[in-house]
């Protein structure tokens, strides 16, 4: 599960969708089907501004259209993760989980998405403590030159 956070989608089917999507769009009826399939495209792009833009898509579905609420919440959860918003996309999985507890699919995910926040917490405190260190250090040798005598 770890690969779909990393997974891109391919740059052909983006384009096919986003096509599909503006020409509906540019007429004023735009079907919640091509809304989704954009959006799932976007959500799986290698750029943050697409996911964002998936994100506000299915967001949108979610809040207009009842029938696809299980995929729209996946894939929010999915998006949010790639984006670094783990909180925000554990909450998208909890949404899910509590209307299907048992999908392996959400179950997977969460699971991913807290062993990275785990990691990166990890990383964090190792960066602070570093900078902990770093400070100290700098102030030692700052307090041991001034104590000496100049010459």
């Amino acid at each position: 599960m770890a690969d779909i956070l990393s997974e891109t989608v391919a740059p052909a089917d983006l384009k096919k969708f986003e096509q599909i999507y503006h020409e509906q769009l540019s007429s004023n009826s735009v079907t919640s089907k091509a809304q989704f399939e954009y959006a799932w495209c976007l959500v799986r792009s290698k750029y943050s501004a697409d996911i964002r833009k998936g994100i506000n898509l299915l967001e949108d579905l979610y809040n207009t259209n009842q029938e696809g609420h299980r995929d729209y919440l996946y894939y929010l959860a999915l998006g949010t993760a790639r984006l670094k918003e783990y909180s925000k996309s554990l909450n998208f999985c909890s949404a899910f989980l509590s209307v299907e507890p048992g999908n392996q699919q959400v179950l997977s995910l969460q699971q991913t998405i807290k062993k990275k926040l785990e990691k990166e917490g990890l990383k964090g405190m190792a960066m602070a403590g570093g900078l902990v260190l770093a400070v100290g250090a700098l102030v030692g040798v700052a307090l041991a030159t001034k104590g000496k005598p100049s010459q």
